[in-house]
């Protein structure tokens, strides 16, 4: 162990170290002495091997972050069952098909290869992956720098761990108008791993900054189209941001296709209402809150109150032509979202309220509560958020002004 002589002491520290972190003999006695000194601020240097003493481990850092039933000899852990891909590997996936006839597409990850899927692309096209390590700012930088350069970088990273590049997202890439593809990962309420990586905030982050496009699928062939729609983009800065665990098991297209950018799109239709006929409730959903909304249609179906439901697709550019129809055309707009409020219905009630068709709509707006939401079952934390089909058909009655007497049927309290 040494002392002083560092850039830590030129700044102003009281250096120590380095020492071993795995030596408790070594490691205690110096906490202790360090936690009487006065003699700050104090900076201490303990070095620790990821995994050390399971060479299994060791070998393979990124793959014990948390871990199922495994061979304690050989490491070997025990597989899920088989069921739907994740969101990670189906945009793995198209990425890898876009990559292999486009020699411009790279993928950058910083540290995270097999979380964001990246692992698959980089066996593919090593000389287009980049890991930078756990220095998020440099990634997108690097990726700024790749793509004046007329390259298509994708720079795949944790909602949560996006955040702390957002300077470099803003004056490297947003300033400079540059075609840099964000991949979101963990986007919404991320279950087990708890709050710490819980993906709330990117909508609002991103959506702020002039020139951003966002796109949230609302299924794994969304994302398949979404991920194509990105690699052709070089208009600007796009992002898309999906969920942590599996999809819905839906058969899918050899590739993604092209959509168009900032169109969302009617997945239920109520019927035609304007004027004194106005009526009725819209449920505008972003991202794979829509299969919740859905569930949420047919209850409120069963009540005779048939929604219209739309997929906004886009968080931004908005589809102001869809935002209006749904305004114009219903009794009552509610949005929907796997984001914190100041996201995407902060944005509809923003341009509502601009072109005044906020006056003759009640409008709705469904987002993770202000709050940091426990450890549990993604299922269950969105149960905490107040998101699931329920409270979709909660928020619609109490809106359209509707109090349920009995199952079967229901009665007007406003007059609507």
């Amino acid at each position: 162990m040494i002392t002083g002589g560092t850039l830590f002491e030129e700044l102003g520290f009281y250096y120590v170290g380095p020492v071993d972190g795995h030596d408790m003999t070594q490691l205690v006695p110096i906490l202790r002495n360090l936690r009487d000194t006065d003699q700050g601020p104090i900076l201490l240097h303990v070095i620790t091997e990821k995994g050390h003493g399971y060479k299994p481990a060791e070998a393979a850092g990124d793959k014990y972050h948390a871990v199922a039933k495994f061979n304690v000899v050989t490491g070997e852990q025990k597989k899920a069952p088989p069921g739907p891909p994740s969101w990670t590997n189906i945009f793995a996936r198209e990425l890898i098909d876009r990559a292999s006839t486009d020699n411009r597409i790279a993928a950058i990850t910083a540290a995270m290869p097999s979380g964001t899927g990246l692992d698959k692309f980089a066996s593919k096209f090593p000389d287009r992956f980049f890991d930078v390590g756990i220095a998020e700012q440099h990634a997108v930088t690097f990726a700024a720098g790749m793509a004046t350069e007329g390259m298509r970088p994708f720079c795949a990273i944790y909602s949560t761990f996006l955040q702390r590049a957002y300077d470099q997202v803003m004056h490297d890439v947003v300033l400079q108008k540059l075609p840099v593809r964000f991949a979101i990962d963990r986007a919404g309420l991320v279950g087990a791993d708890g709050a710490t990586h819980a993906g709330s905030f990117d909508i609002a982050y991103l959506g702020c900054l002039p020139g951003m496009t966002i796109m949230a699928p609302s299924d794994e062939i969304e994302l398949l189209n979404m991920t194509a729609t990105a690699c052709e983009f070089d208009e600007g800065p796009i992002a898309l941001r999906y969920p942590r665990g599996n999809t819905y098991g839906l058969e899918l297209p050899a590739k993604g296709e092209i959509i168009q950018i900032g169109k969302g799109r009617i997945v239920r239709e109520m019927g035609q209402q304007s004027g004194r006929e106005k009526g009725g409730i819209a449920i505008l959903s972003l991202g794979p809150r829509l299969q919740e909304v859905l569930k949420a249609a047919d209850q409120l179906a069963a009540h005779g109150l048939p929604p219209t439901v739309a997929d906004a697709r886009f968080a931004k550019p908005l589809d102001t032509q869809l935002v209006e129809q749904l305004a114009r055309d219903h009794a009552v707009l509610i949005t929907i979202e796997e984001g914190s409020v100041g996201g995407f219905g902060s944005f509809v009630a923003q341009h509502l309220s601009k072109t005044g068709l906020l006056d003759n709509v009640r409008l709705r707006t469904m987002t993770l509560p202000d709050m940091f939401i426990d450890h549990d079952s993604q299922f269950e934390q969105y149960n905490v958020a107040h998101l699931n089909a329920p409270y979709i058909v909660k928020t619609a009655l109490q809106a359209l002004g509707v109090v349920e007497e009995q199952p079967s049927s229901v009665r007007m309290a406003s007059g609507v």
